[in-house]
């Protein structure tokens, strides 16, 4: 049977398991395909030219590649592949995206087109004690080559946690700040959550089965994506900035989103000033729910 267990405490002998998983590697191998270009495109609710051979991949839009392509039967209880493989098996049955640091190389963008190769490497295993049971951090490194070479950098942030309970302390959120310059509001119903698990081949089943992550995962309400919520950040830059390029991205998940609520997408670029070069090249980024709480918060470099 299919099963992950509801561990709250981890003991030593399986932490220490669970860190010989450092330094495992990975590499997989792919095409920049147009259609799912197309298909983000649109989810997106974009008017973008058709692309073509040659065509930029907008930044984040990786992510419609090197997707996990388990069997069926290797499939979890919660849509994901069963736990071990490249990934640790944390015995912690909540496994979201936490965050995670980009930078693309300007002189080697990622096209439509491109073979590409993905090198991976599992770069920690931290485990810490939460108010609600433990919490397994796990950082993976990436880099993602085509034919000339290196094109993109990325560290990705994954927290394992306990099952929720009732009872169990929530932490108080935070108010996002208001009165960005770039704001735009989107409506993260069922539909685009479905296309965008589709286009990322996600099985996780709190993005799509209410009866699952109401009932078993314990949240009020399907979970939107936290690199969804990435990507319409930067799409908001994208729209206010046209031609830019973007240089880094770092994101951080502060409070999950949940669907049929609009939530917000707030952007405000820093302003220069003589002691900061840098300055006037770089944009706040931060998501907040119906309610004006802080979901997540990052910042764009542009070049």
């Amino acid at each position: 049977m299919n099963t992950v267990p509801d561990t709250r405490t981890l003991d030593a002998a399986t932490l220490a398991h669970l860190r010989s998983w450092v330094g495992k590697t990975e590499t997989l191998s792919d095409d920049i395909a147009a259609a799912p270009v197309r298909a983000l495109s649109a989810t997106l609710d974009r008017d973008d030219a058709a692309p073509v051979a040659g065509t930029v991949l907008p930044p984040l839009w990786h992510w419609l590649y090197f997707l996990p392509q388990n069997r069926q039967s290797e499939i979890g209880p919660d849509g994901h592949a069963r736990r071990g493989g490249f990934l640790p098996p944390v015995p912690l049955p909540r496994r979201m995206w936490a965050g995670g640091r980009l930078q693309w190389l300007p002189e080697n963008p990622l096209r439509v087109g491109d073979a590409i190769k993905r090198i991976s490497r599992i770069e920690s295993v931290t485990h810490k004690a939460g108010r609600t049971g433990d919490l397994l951090f796990v950082l993976v490194k990436h880099e993602v080559h085509n034919d000339k070479g290196l094109c993109l950098l990325e560290e990705h942030d994954i927290v394992y946690r306990a099952a929720a309970h009732s009872g169990d302390p929530v932490p108080p959120p935070v108010p996002a700040e208001t009165g960005a310059a770039w704001q735009r509001e989107v409506l993260p119903d069922e539909v685009l959550l479905f296309r965008y698990s589709a286009l990322t081949f996600n099985g996780h089943r709190i993005h799509y089965d209410r009866h699952y992550v109401t009932d078993v995962e314990g949240y009020p309400g399907l979970v939107v994506h936290g690199p969804l919520i990435a990507t319409l950040l930067l799409d908001l830059v994208r729209c206010h900035a046209p031609g830019a390029f973007i240089k880094r991205f770092n994101f951080k998940a502060v409070r999950p989103t949940f669907d049929s609520r609009p939530m917000r997408l707030n952007g405000q670029p820093e302003s220069a000033t003589s002691a900061d070069a840098t300055a006037g090249k770089t944009v706040r980024l931060w998501a907040q729910d119906h309610e004006g709480w802080l979901t997540m918060q990052g910042s764009a470099e542009l070049a």
